[in-house]
């Protein structure tokens, strides 16, 4: 009902069939003379405490140890292509923004090399990095649509609650943007039902109620509109009262955008506090 809507935010999500294409050489940070002296094994240990809280010098500093270091204990986690993703999404120069999710990619694929490959995170953050790398590439991403249905279902069965139900979240948004068939994996129904248990696992994450309202929203927009609001609204409150660091802003303009049409479409206000 409403795919056209749905076009940029989708090319953030589909990945290729492969690494051709991607972007090889790594984006040079300055200031690493000041970094903390760090070893694999305190990396290892401290990896939880990087998020997208951290401030980028923290992480830049993690990375270049990564990037230094073949240890197989830290090859085979999903730090590198977190730190990787962490940095990316707050990157605003789109060249540098695909290099480092194309080296999160390197990273991701390393890790199933080194027997990651049970680890949910590691095909999580490995679909979340090739979706920033392609999302100017709209045509390829389509085509391989395949791969990050096929990402996205490790990944939720064996860790669906990492990131706050974050696999439920992408592989239900990708059954509510991408096409059906036969041209694509698109299915209302599965997104539905994977947003909403999204929601009901995870209430605390903004995402989760936006993209779920957005799934009732395209399956009937008149008989769902007053869910759509409830959703909708939580989302917002959620996102303006929680600390999520350097997410906020991107995550604050898929809302307005969503409000934008929802005004257009004479059904909401325009604003909804």
């Amino acid at each position: 009902m409403h795919r056209a809507r749905f076009i940029a935010t989708l090319s953030m999500l589909l990945l290729l069939t492969n690494c051709a294409g991607l972007q090889r050489d790594h984006v040079q940070f300055d200031r690493l003379s000041d970094c903390p002296q760090q070893t694999s094994a305190i990396l290892v240990a401290k990896q939880s405490q990087f998020s997208a809280l951290s401030d980028s010098h923290t992480l830049t500093c993690a990375l270049a140890v990564l990037r230094a270091n073949q240890d197989p204990m830290l090859r085979r986690t999903s730090l590198g292509s977190r730190l990787c993703l962490y940095l990316a999404e707050r990157e605003s120069n789109p060249e540098k923004r695909e290099k480092l999710a194309a080296e999160g990619v390197d990273f991701a694929e390393a890790a199933v090399a080194e027997g990651g490959g049970s680890d949910g995170e590691v095909h999580y953050y490995l679909a979340a990095n090739l979706g920033l790398a392609v999302r100017e590439h709209i045509t390829v991403a389509v085509q391989n649509l395949g791969r990050l249905e096929d990402e996205m279902k490790q990944a939720a069965a064996l860790s669906p609650d990492i990131d706050d139900g974050g696999p439920l979240r992408l592989l239900g948004a990708l059954y509510l943007k991408a096409p059906a068939w036969p041209n694509g994996v698109g299915d209302s129904d599965k997104a539905l039902a994977l947003l909403k248990k999204a929601v009901a696992k995870h209430p605390g994450h903004p995402l989760n109620h936006l993209f779920y309202a957005q799934a009732l929203w395209d399956e009937d927009e008149e008989a769902n509109l007053a869910q759509v609001k409830v959703e909708f609204a939580l989302g917002k409150k959620l996102l303006a009262k929680g600390n999520w660091g350097y997410s906020k802003a991107p995550w604050q303009k898929e809302f307005d955008e969503f409000q934008q049409e929802l005004g257009d479409a004479g059904l909401i206000p325009r604003v909804i506090e």
